[in-house]
C-alpha cells in the first residue's frame, strides 16, 4: 500500500510507520506544516496527530491537530482510506456500564476537560459524515510500551522496573484502566486500513485491570512493588471490542504481556 502517517513522529505514529515500512509498504511521514499533504496522493492515511497530556495548556494547538488539519485533509480528498485516531476517554463522562461505539456521548461544555472530548468528537463526526464511507475511527484505550520515552503510567512503571527491583508508586491500587500494548494497536490499525473498514472501532482489550492486579504480576515475577494508597477496585465502563474482534484482531491480556516482559529482563535469571 501507499501509506501516509500524519503525526508519524509521535508514540503511536512512529511505531506504526516503522512497522508498515518493514512490511514493504510505501510510507510517507509529512513534516508538521508540510502543505504537500493537501496536493499529493496519500493512499491509506493514518491520522495520528493529536495532543493528550498537554491539551489543556495548548487549547488552540489541540483544535488544530484534532479538527482543523483533519478538515483540510478531508476537503483535499486525495486519500483512498483514512483512519482517525480518537480515544475511549470519550466514554468517561457517560456513566454507562459499557463503552459501546454506537452509544451516545455525554459532553459538558463548561468542563475544562471537555476541550479534548469535543475536539475528538468533532473529528470523528467529520470522518463519519463527510468522507463518503472511506474512513474509520479508532478509539484507543490506554496504550503502553517499555521503549524509551513511552508515555503513560504503566509505561513509566515498566521502564523503571528494568533498573529497579523494589519501589513504591504514588497511586491507588483500586484504580483501573483498559490497557493495550502498542504492537497490538499497530496490528489493529493495519488490519482496519488493509480492509478499508468503516465505522468506529474500540481499539482496546475489553477488560479493565486494576493497579493492584498489576502489582501482583510484578511481585510474582520477583519484584517488590507497593502502592501508596489502597481502595476497592474502581467501577468504570468496559469497552466493547466486538467490532474489533470481528476483524480477527484479539489484543493480548496486559497481565500476560507484562509477565512476559518481566521474564525477559529479570536480572537474576
Amino acid at each position: 500500500m501507499r501509506c501516509t502517517v500524519i503525526g508519524g513522529a509521535g508514540f503511536v505514529g512512529r511505531r506504526l510507520a516503522d512497522t508498515l515500512r518493514r512490511a514493504g509498504h510505501e510510507v510517507w511521514v509529512p513534516a508538521r506544516g508540510d502543505r504537500a499533504l493537501l496536493t499529493r496522493e496519500l493512499g491509506h492515511v493514518f491520522y495520528c496527530a493529536g495532543l493528550t497530556a498537554d491539551y489543556a495548556a495548548r487549547p488552540y494547538d489541540t483544535v488544530t491537530a484534532h479538527v482543523t488539519l483533519l478538515s483540510d485533509v478531508l476537503r483535499a480528498n486525495r486519500y483512498q482510506h483514512l483512519i482517525y485516531l480518537s480515544s475511549t476517554r470519550l466514554y468517561d463522562s457517560s456513566q454507562l456500564p459499557q463503552g459501546d461505539e454506537a452509544a451516545a456521548l455525554t459532553l459538558q461544555p463548561a468542563n475544562p476537560r471537555a476541550l479534548y472530548d469535543f475536539t475528538k468528537g468533532l473529528g470523528e463526526n467529520l470522518c463519519l459524515t463527510v468522507a463518503g464511507g472511506r474512513t474509520a475511527v479508532a478509539r484507543l484505550s490506554c496504550v503502553f510500551d517499555w521503549a524509551p520515552d513511552s508515555p503513560g503510567f504503566l509505561s513509566e512503571w515498566l521502564m523503571r522496573a528494568a533498573s529497579e527491583r523494589a519501589f513504591q508508586l504514588d497511586s491507588d491500587s483500586g484504580f483501573v484502566r483498559d490497557y493495550i500494548h502498542l504492537d497490538d494497536v499497530v496490528q489493529a490499525l493495519t488490519d482496519i486500513s488493509t480492509r478499508s473498514a468503516g465505522g468506529i472501532f474500540n481499539v482496546a482489550s475489553g477488560e479493565n485491570v486494576s493497579n493492584g492486579e498489576l502489582v501482583e504480576v510484578f511481585n510474582a515475577a520477583g519484584w517488590d512493588i507497593a502502592m501508596t494508597r489502597k481502595s476497592p477496585t474502581q467501577r468504570a465502563a468496559i469497552c466493547s471490542t466486538a467490532a474489533l474482534r470481528a476483524l480477527g484482531v484479539v489484543p493480548r491480556d496486559v497481565r500476560t504481556v507484562v509477565a512476559d516482559y518481566l521474564a525477559g529482563i529479570r536480572p537474576w535469571n
